[in-house]
Order: structure tokens, then C-alpha cells, then sequence
């Protein structure tokens, strides 16, 4: 019987979701619990890769398991798993269901602090820099779903078939004393290292080190950069999947870190 698994993880501790060889990874620890909990060797297939320092709270995998269990599986997998990963909830899906293959739209949130903040370390990156053009930043950001190909922001272009991406949606949103910013970006897919990218290319705009018209034309030209720049890993988020048949609302209460106080909301920003 196939399950999807929905989980959240705080990714500061591992060298991002895959197994690796010589580095702890969310996967390695969840297989090797589940492995525990089933008493036989048990592999996931996750509905994506996330980077070193990257957090997720919103996550799906999913395995094969031929036995029936008769107990609380997701009160003994919590029990097991470390405290910076939580199982939600495990669905029972079609045999041929897939994590990633069938994921229709992912979403990513990118939180950045422009003042420092020793509780929002780990959890939002750090930024110091006055007077921001976040107007110019979203302007930017809007050409985003203009375009389908992202070889200009990808890590390892020739690792993929090709470098064509849906952006489906991309918002930018700050409080109203303008030092917190979060961008948010749907899509169908991402290639590696994109977010991060985008990211660090919105910054330089805002810093004004870069126009909209130079960032445009990395989209335009479709030329892989040699070196690349990378905004800083923690501030970003996988935040919702959807598939057709599955669309599960939020169960972490991690984002309501996020909500700020009533007369400092996040509102979206405008040009």
C-alpha cells in the first residue's frame, strides 16, 4: 500500500532533503525511522529536493508499506523522529501516486530581517541594509511570469532536460516599519539553486546595483553565469504543494511565527 506522509522540518541541522554520502540529511533520518517503526528497510520518494539549511512546513513523501499497522503511527514516528521534524498526518493514496512527479504547483516563501534579530537567526535571513527599493524589487519580480525559461538562475543548468519553468505567481509582501520582507513564488517547478538566485538579484535591485532592465535581460539572454550569487539559505521556505487529487492546508502553526502584530501587518507591496 502506497501513503503520502505530510510533514514539516526545520532544515538548519542538515545538508538539505536528499541522502548524501557523507552528510546527514532529512531523508536519511526519516528513512531510518520509519525503517524502525515497520521493523524492515524502507525507502521515501520526496516531492522535492530543498538545499542545505532549508526548511520546509510544508512537505510530502511517500512509501510503500505492505503491512497493516493497528496502532497511532503518527504518534510513534513523532516520538522517534528528532524535534526539528514532525509528521502530520499519513493519507492512502493510489498505487501509482507520486510525491513529485504528480506535485502540480509548489510554493516557496523567502523571509529576510533588515535589523538584527538573535530570534529569527535561523528562521529568516539577515540583511542589513537601510532603504531598500521594495517597489523596484516587486517591479522586477513581475517579469518573472513573463518568461518560462530560468537557465540564468540555476545552479547546475546541464543537470536537467531542460530549464523551463511555469511561474504561476510572485508576491511581495513587508510590514509597515519596512524592515522585514517576504517573497513568495508559485510555480510548477523550480531547477536548483533558482529561489535563491532570484533572491539575490531582487536585493541587488533594491540596493540599487542593479537595474530591472540588466535583470530582465538574464531572462531574455537564457546564458548560464559562472557566478551565479546566492541569497543566504535560511530564510527560505517550501511552503504549500499541490497535487490533483491532494491539497491539504497548512497543519504547522510555524508560520504564525511569521504574523505580526496588528498594527504591523504584512501587506503587499505595489509599485
Amino acid at each position: 500500500m502506497r501513503y503520502f506522509f505530510h510533514i514539516a522540518y526545520n532544515g538548519h541541522q542538515y545538508h538539505g532533503w536528499q541522502r548524501q554520502p557523507k552528510h546527514i540529511s532529512i531523508q536519511e533520518v526519516i528513512e531510518d525511522c520509519l525503517s524502525r517503526i515497520v521493523k524492515m528497510p524502507t525507502m521515501i520518494m520526496g516531492c522535492g529536493r530543498t538545499d542545505a539549511q532549508v526548511h520546509a512546513s510544508q512537505y510530502f513523501f511517500h512509501a510503500d508499506i505492505q503491512e497493516e499497522w493497528h496502532y497511532d503511527f503518527v504518534f510513534r514516528m513523532n516520538k522517534v523522529l528528532p524535534s526539528d521534524i514532525a509528521l502530520f498526518n499519513i493519507i492512502p493514496v493510489e498505487r501509482n501516486a507520486h510525491a513529485q512527479f504528480d506535485a502540480k504547483s509548489r510554493t516557496y516563501d523567502y523571509f529576510i530581517h533588515t535589523y538584527k534579530d538573535p530570534f529569527l537567526t535561523q528562521s529568516s535571513s539577515l540583511y542589513l541594509e537601510k532603504n531598500l527599493r521594495y517597489d523596484l524589487m516587486n517591479e522586477a519580480a513581475n517579469l518573472l511570469t513573463k518568461y518560462n525559461d530560468y537557465r540564468s538562475f540555476c545552479k547546475s543548468p546541464d543537470q536537467y532536460k531542460h530549464t523551463l519553468c511555469n511561474i504561476k505567481s510572485v508576491q511581495l509582501f513587508s510590514n509597515s516599519n519596512t524592515d522585514r520582507i517576504r517573497i513568495q513564488i508559485t510555480a510548477d517547478r523550480f531547477l536548483h539553486g533558482m529561489i535563491r538566485a532570484i533572491v539575490a538579484k531582487l536585493l541587488k535591485i533594491g540596493k540599487g546595483e542593479l537595474s530591472i532592465a540588466e535583470f530582465e535581460n538574464y531572462l531574455i539572454k537564457k546564458e548560464m553565469h559562472p557566478n551565479l550569487e546566492f541569497a543566504y539559505p535560511q530564510g527560505l521556505y517550501l511552503s504549500k504543494i499541490i497535487y490533483p487529487y491532494l491539497n491539504i492546508p497548512h497543519s504547522s502553526s510555524f508560520m504564525d511565527r511569521f504574523k505580526l502584530t496588528p498594527e504591523n501587518e504584512w501587506a503587499i507591496v505595489t509599485p
